[in-house]
């Protein structure tokens, strides 16, 4: 897989930053921060998952649009509420070493931000942000297995949190994402994710109203 990303990152900063030891260091640095131990879920693989999911949809601006991807998570811990803020700010930060137009790196920053709350209205003519927020969200969707693994990972990524108070705070969670009217926002991921995705959520939710996740 990394030989994949390392390719993909390349091929992506070459046109915007010739020097290869410049784009070289960063990719090592985003592959630090993505493989750090505590990554369970928000890692390289999640990474890989998204822009394969994208690769299958025709885009407006495929660069920014591949940019937000490998960068939106780059700063997460599970006890902050300001990582889609800090992984913006790293991602313009590099980003004006390079030849993208300032507006599209804004534009980068943007959509990364907007991660940080998936029940937000969006604006629905956005076609590339819809195609993003999706695609973070597409494993809600994955077959039964897949997502307790997710759901697993993401629990040990708030190891440090007991289940007294991860708990309710994950019960809460599940339950704003069932009440949102809109989960999946593009007509074809929600024709394919919506129904299982609303499944998997109750039946962690459940799970959760019963005591905790099975082993």
């Amino acid at each position: 897989m990394n030989a994949d990303l390392a390719a993909h990152w390349h091929a992506l900063l070459t046109p915007l930053l010739p020097d290869y030891a410049r784009r070289e260091a960063e990719y090592q640095r985003l592959v630090g921060a993505y493989s750090a131990t505590s990554r369970h879920y928000h890692n390289l693989a999640h990474i890989a998952n998204l822009l394969a999911h994208i690769a299958r949809f025709p885009v407006q601006d495929a660069t920014v649009l591949n940019l937000a991807i490998w960068y939106h998570d780059a700063v997460y811990s599970a006890l902050r509420h300001d990582n889609e803020a800090k992984s913006a700010d790293w991602a313009l930060h590099f980003l004006q070493e390079t030849s993208l137009e300032p507006a599209r790196q804004a534009r980068v920053a943007d959509l990364i931000r907007r991660t940080q709350d998936h029940t937000q209205p969006q604006p629905p003519d956005d076609a590339d942000l819809l195609l993003f927020l999706d695609a973070d969200l597409s494993i809600l969707g994955a077959p039964e297995a897949a997502y307790w693994d997710y759901a697993r990972q993401v629990r040990r990524e708030y190891r440090l949190v007991p289940d007294l108070l991860y708990r309710p705070g994950r019960r809460q969670v599940l339950a704003k994402l069932l009440a949102a009217p809109v989960l999946f926002h593009t007509s074809s991921l929600r024709a394919e994710l919506d129904a299982p995705a609303r499944r998997n959520l109750q039946a962690e939710l459940a799970t959760w109203e019963q005591g905790g996740l099975p082993a």
